[in-house]
């Protein structure tokens, strides 16, 4: 399956042959099953399977324009949604969206929400109002994504990594994490912090700020800040992302993370 992938990807005049078709179409049916991933755990890192999104990429030409017709409402596009939640033990609110090719774990809880295909959402984790979940992202197990978050998709180019927020992360209202960034296990964000691939990350804890781009350790307390920075017309204020602080491990994740909260006097 994976070598046909490649051997389509080089030459697209593959995507009239029917067995090219059938592995496309055998891959996003695994992808929405779960069975496959667009990335996985890797030890104490990720490994991005390139082909994967190749075939994500590759569906979309194959597909027709058709018409999706639910009650009163009406929608125009290549993909079919999601279906059969009660048996996959998923708790989907009234107008919550899950494209097909996207996987939901049992437990998965999404408010009115959007799920894009080759997403990967893990057990019990909750989509709150408003928030997106874009193409191949990686959420991982009991994640808080709060109401309005943006998490970016990535299709291309093919090389460049999904958003990956780990298990037991809490991110906070209207925050955004897009361009690959990686948000470490039971981390906060609070509410308004952007990260993309070129926000600076720093860790203002000790003595002597530590600075990271594109990583946010596990159980790091987050807010959003500014760095000075010098323009032609003058001194600016440009965003950046500060570490203000760590989860305790003394208490359970829920008791934690309010406490983080508090004391760090981070609004969600």
């Amino acid at each position: 399956m994976h070598e046909l992938i490649e051997l389509a990807w080089e030459d697209r005049n593959l995507l009239r042959d029917a067995d090219v078709v059938s592995h496309i179409e055998t891959v996003i049916e695994k992808l929405d099953r779960g069975q496959i991933r667009v990335a996985e755990p890797i030890g104490d890192g990720w490994k991005v399977n390139d082909w994967v999104k190749k075939a994500v990429i590759m569906y979309f030409p194959i597909r027709q324009m058709h018409t999706i017709e639910l009650g009163p409402f009406e929608f125009h596009d290549k993909m079919k949604l999601k279906h059969g939640y009660a048996q996959l033990g998923v708790r989907v609110v009234p107008h919550a969206v899950a494209r097909y090719g996207a996987f939901l774990a049992r437990g998965v809880i999404l408010m009115p929400s959007y799920v894009n295909i080759g997403a990967y959402v893990d057990s019990d984790t909750m989509v709150d109002t408003w928030a997106t979940v874009g193409s191949c992202a990686q959420i991982g197990k009991g994640v808080h994504l709060s109401g309005g978050v943006g998490i970016g998709g990535v299709l291309e180019p093919v090389q460049a990594a999904p958003v990956i927020i780990e298990d037991g992360a809490f991110i906070g209202s209207r925050a955004i994490v897009v361009e690959g960034v990686r948000v470490g296990k039971e981390a906060v964000l609070g509410a308004n912090v952007v990260l993309t691939a070129s926000t600076r990350i720093i860790d203002v804890t000790r003595p002597e700020p530590k600075e990271m781009k594109g990583f946010v350790p596990p159980r790091s307390v987050v807010i959003p800040g500014s760095v000075p920075k010098k323009f032609p017309a003058g001194e600016y204020g440009v965003p950046c992302a500060l570490i203000i602080g760590q989860r305790k491990e003394s208490t359970d994740k829920k008791t934690s993370l309010n406490e983080a909260l508090r004391e760090h006097n981070v609004a969600v």
